[in-house]
């Protein structure tokens, strides 16, 4: 049977942060640490705590269907109070390496939010340079309301980005495998070489 989705057990360190005066969490995420070619993509989402404001199914973005994913993108960019997404681009990811990068896109985003952050929850065990309170979530992306939210808009904006990029180089099949090392795009890679989005530190030995 399936686990009936709770608001409150997602909102737990939202809430604890409510209690301590903090009005504006800010949950962060990143999507596209491991794959072979395209960027590091990170969002950061400012979500409305209110009851009548909680979207439901807010959950780990890799836990959705892509259409569910998808539906959800929409309703936590209308509803959030402000959010950002930027991305890293493989150039970058091969000059700094991909923990940096992530560390960046984060910074990046979190500085241009529309509103300041009281505090900012990042998921796993990240820590951003940053002047704002921030707490590391092991598991974040499923355990909080707004790193959850900042998951799925990440994963739906980059989806969408190597979709494109499948247009533009249709032999590596990156709608499907999204830049991930499947076997078809490792042998894609063997037969065509590298494309201009392959990250060269992470395709050396291809």
């Amino acid at each position: 049977m399936k686990k009936q989705w709770n608001a409150e057990e997602k909102l737990v360190y939202e809430r604890a942060l409510s209690a301590q005066g903090y009005n504006y969490i800010a949950g962060v995420d990143e999507v596209g640490r491991g794959p072979l070619a395209g960027p590091v993509v990170c969002a950061v989402a400012i979500m409305p705590l209110e009851a009548d404001k909680i979207i439901e199914g807010i959950d780990d973005s890799k836990k959705l269907s892509a259409k569910k994913r998808e539906q959800l993108a929409e309703k936590i960019k209308e509803t959030a109070l402000c959010y950002t997404i930027v991305e890293i681009d493989e150039k970058q990811i091969d000059e700094i390496n991909i923990l940096e990068a992530t560390r960046l896109g984060m910074k990046r985003a979190i500085e241009s939010l529309a509103i300041a952050p009281d505090t900012v929850l990042t998921d796993g065990n990240m820590t951003i340079d940053i002047s704002f309170p921030q707490k590391s979530v092991i598991h974040g992306d499923a355990l909080s309301y707004s790193i959850g939210a900042a998951s799925i808009i990440a994963k739906v904006h980059r989806d969408k980005l190597m979709d494109e990029y499948a247009k533009i180089y249709p032999q590596y099949a990156f709608e499907q495998n999204k830049g991930y090392g499947t076997a078809a795009h490792i042998g894609a890679i063997k037969e065509f070489g590298l494309c201009p989005i392959h990250r060269r530190t992470f395709t050396k030995k291809f």
